[in-house]
């Protein structure tokens, strides 16, 4: 059996879940309608999840790239902890395969992942235990952050490995767009959950200001066009031009680099209530090997 991906890549935002009525943001769920389409009709056999953390799975020892070998999902937001199918034999394979190509990544196990892998999977495969999962963390939130550069050719790395597997891969890049959350503006690594909490109520209005369409739209662009040149200038200069969230971009990079690198915009939105510049984007093609 031949080796065939697809690409989803899609902004994720705790407010989506709070706006129960789902009232706001129509535009953009209408989008991840139509991915969760695109996913349904490929029916994945297997899940590689690129995503970030907020400084809750890592927080001490902070790793620019690492591959879960078994992992869970944390209760947060109404929902209860929950253990991901992680292929452990394929995720071993991938970390051999990066090491061996000098890509210093950790290996992790019984890590707990937050919203940044659970929204995702629970929005675009209906659920978190629909297919097997591959976690595989970038670093966006704690400085120092890996280049774009370095996220493109790691990207580029996990894509060989999995054009060696069989059957059917869907590579998912879980973050953005322009957002600057208040609990990551300050340095400070070890917030408690209550501390949180407080940053985020105190800083929401102001962080709601701060969405760039400007900078997503020349994003998404650079990614149909997929203008490496553009993309890298883009997301090496996200904190000063988008925000420190938008620094989740990276997840967006490593997966299309892992697939078909052009990624076609599905829908783009701004909601103020979320935060966040809220995007989706899909393979123009699906990559066969």
């Amino acid at each position: 059996m031949a080796t065939e991906k697809l690409v989803v890549c899609a902004s994720h935002s705790p407010g989506m879940e709070r706006d129960r009525e789902q009232v706001q943001g129509l535009g953009f769920r209408a989008g991840l309608k139509e991915a969760r389409r695109l996913v349904a009709d490929f029916a994945p056999d297997c899940v590689v999840l690129v995503g970030g953390d907020h400084r809750r799975t890592f927080r001490e020892i902070v790793p620019a790239f690492a591959v879960a070998l078994s992992a869970g999902i944390m209760a947060e937001a109404g929902h209860p902890s929950a253990r991901l199918k992680v292929p452990e034999g394929i995720a071993r394979g991938l970390v051999e395969d990066l090491l061996a190509k000098n890509f210093d990544v950790s290996a992790c196990r019984d890590v707990e992942f937050d919203h940044a892998f659970a929204q995702p999977l629970r929005i675009l495969l209906g659920g978190l235990d629909v297919a097997p999962v591959i976690p595989v963390a970038v670093n966006c939130a704690t400085p120092p952050l890996p280049s774009a550069s370095r996220v493109l050719a790691f990207g580029r790395a996990i894509g060989e490995f999995l054009d060696r597997q069989e059957g059917r891969i869907l590579v998912i890049g879980s973050g953005g767009l322009s957002h600057s959350p208040p609990s990551l503006e300050v340095e400070t690594y070890d917030l408690s959950d209550e501390e949180r909490a407080r940053l985020i109520f105190e800083g929401a209005e102001a962080a709601k200001r701060k969405i760039r369409p400007e900078w997503d739209e020349a994003l998404l662009r650079a990614l149909a066009d997929w203008g490496e040149e553009k993309l890298v200038e883009l997301v090496d200069n996200a904190t000063e031009l988008a925000g420190v969230g938008a620094n989740e971009v990276r997840t967006w990079l490593t997966a299309a680099a892992a697939g078909t690198h052009a990624l076609e915009t599905i829908a783009y939105e701004p909601v103020a209530d979320w935060i966040t510049g809220m995007g989706v984007t899909a393979s123009t093609t699906r990559s066969r090997q």
